[in-house]
């Protein structure tokens, strides 16, 4: 009986020495390749760099569609573009001489009251309401639109100025970028062409889309209105584009608010400006138009 349970503790001894030695040596095994591995040499960034994935060409950039829209805008809102955006001053010029604006700080605030609470919304909510219905061919609509937009001109040269750069913006768009859908909606809205309804029409026939178009519009009246500010208060041109960098966020709220905004909510709370586009057209001296 001894003898037997010597036996047993003898084997359950050696089973259990066995045991540690094989977790030993189990538990060493990748310790041991690990450590003996010799490290990888440092590769520079260049290397690694160039062992990348190229991507495909055009893959992060502009669509066919998309970079016709934008060379459009471009070109239709620059400067450059021949609707004589540089004879008007949209009444700044009586502003000036009134005292109203005497630098650049003043003309901030003179363009930013316009821009949120005048010429500036207003606009952008027809050019909204016009780019809307001539998508949707909804030429009814598109001819109430025109004509409301026409007759919303405060003063005689304020509806001189819109409607002047609204025939030339139509006028030379289609001569150059002519569009089957262009003599249709024209025809919609039988003459009454100011400046936005133009924009709106024309960006809508050849399918571009109406946020960056109402951005590139707002942005392109601001800087004439700079412009015009630069050359009467006289500004230098750094001064020119800091308030054009300081309207920038204006720029965006009055966009965004327009995109949601019904035809009701047209209206204007800038009498200071409305007056000065009256007035100019009774001033003494004159370099522009408005």
């Amino acid at each position: 009986m001894a003898v037997t349970i010597t036996a047993i503790i003898t084997t359950m001894i050696i089973t259990t020495m066995t045991s540690i030695v094989v977790t030993s040596i189990t538990t060493a095994t990748p310790m041991l390749m690990k450590t003996n591995r010799p490290p990888k040499p440092r590769r520079s960034r260049q290397a690694e760099a160039s062992e990348q994935p190229t991507q495909p060409p055009g893959r992060n950039g502009l669509s066919e569609s998309e970079a016709a829209s934008l060379y459009r805008l471009m070109t239709w809102l620059s400067p450059s573009f021949p609707v004589g955006a540089f004879s008007y001053s949209s009444g700044i010029e009586w502003a000036v001489e009134a005292g109203d604006i005497t630098d650049a700080a003043s003309l901030r605030q003179w363009l930013r009251s316009t821009l949120v609470d005048g010429a500036g919304i207003c606009d952008s909510i027809f050019l909204t309401h016009t780019h809307r219905a001539a998508a949707a061919n909804d030429d009814a609509t598109l001819r109430e639109i025109a004509e409301l937009a026409s007759a919303f001109a405060p003063s005689r040269e304020r509806h001189l100025e819109t409607t002047a750069q609204g025939r030339a913006f139509i006028e030379i768009a289609r001569a150059a970028w002519h569009h089957a859908a262009l003599d249709r909606l024209i025809a919609a809205c039988e003459g009454n062409f100011v400046y936005p309804v133009a924009v709106g029409v024309v960006s809508a026939a050849h399918l571009i889309p109406l946020a960056p178009t109402l951005h590139a519009f707002l942005h392109a009246v601001v800087s004439n209105w700079i412009s015009a500010g630069a050359r009467l208060v006289p500004l230098g041109q750094t001064d020119s584009q800091r308030v054009l960098a300081q309207l920038e966020g204006d720029v965006a709220a009055t966009a965004k608010r327009a995109l949601s905004a019904p035809l009701d909510d047209l209206g204007s709370a800038t009498f200071r400006a409305d007056l000065a586009s009256m007035r100019h057209e009774t001033q003494y001296t004159r370099l522009f138009r408005s």
